[in-house]
């Protein structure tokens, strides 16, 4: 938890999260639109299509 909420959020961004991303330990884009995307879970099949 930052000291501070206002000012600790972006010196965190500022100088952490370029850190982390130069050494691969966060990323920088997503690879998809959604959350379900992003964590790279599958999409649940729809209980109103037809079965095959």
């Amino acid at each position: 938890m930052p000291p501070y909420l206002n000012g600790g959020f972006e010196v965190f961004a500022d100088h952490v999260l370029p850190l982390l991303r130069s050494r691969g330990l966060f990323r920088s884009e997503y690879g998809g639109a959604t959350l379900r995307e992003h964590y790279g879970l599958p999409r649940p099949a729809s209980r109103y299509a037809p079965a095959l």
